[in-house]
């Protein structure tokens, strides 16, 4: 299996939700774990899986990754699978916060539900729901717990590849 992860961060927490799920699929020679940036031309050839995660800002995904996204042509991730997460606030500190904040959230959502959108829309099948992890503030850190699940729902997406 050929399989590439592709991340934006902020302040670490989708960084280190992203290399959760890259290490839990397999081996470094079969999947690779890169941030938006250091994504080349090409890359994204010959691929059997994608994941793409992003921290969710503005009720969206960084620019970086909805610009890679948009750069990708019409069909071009034709019969790739995908899967796509975030990176969010628990509802508790979203509540804190602000509860304008909290309407918002369930208008708008978050990230990663877009981003599955987009891959859909570039051709390719989604194998497993969106998925959000929480972090506990704007900065992080990542609530306890997360890196495991994270890892646990790689293996679900393991587990699809069969």
């Amino acid at each position: 299996m050929k399989a590439l992860v592709i991340y934006d961060s902020m302040y670490g927490n989708t960084e280190q939700i992203a290399r959760a799920i890259g290490h839990a699929l397999g081996s470094k020679q079969e999947v690779e774990i890169l941030r938006v940036g250091d994504v080349k031309p090409g890359k994204l050839a010959g691929l059997q899986l994608l994941i793409v995660g992003s921290p969710t800002q503005q009720f969206r995904s960084t620019t970086a990754i909805k610009d890679l996204l948009n750069g990708i042509p019409k069909n071009g991730l034709k019969g790739v699978r995908v899967a796509a997460f975030d990176t969010r606030l628990t509802e508790g500190v979203i509540l804190e916060t602000s509860k304008v904040l909290s309407v918002f959230e369930k208008v708008f959502g978050y990230a990663a539900k877009p981003i599955s959108d987009k891959l859909k829309e570039k051709g390719a099948q989604e194998i497993i729901p969106p998925e959000g992890f929480y972090v506990e503030g704007m900065q992080g850190p990542l609530k306890g717990g997360e890196i495991e699940r994270a890892a646990e729902w790689a293996i679900q997406i393991n587990a699809t590849q069969s």
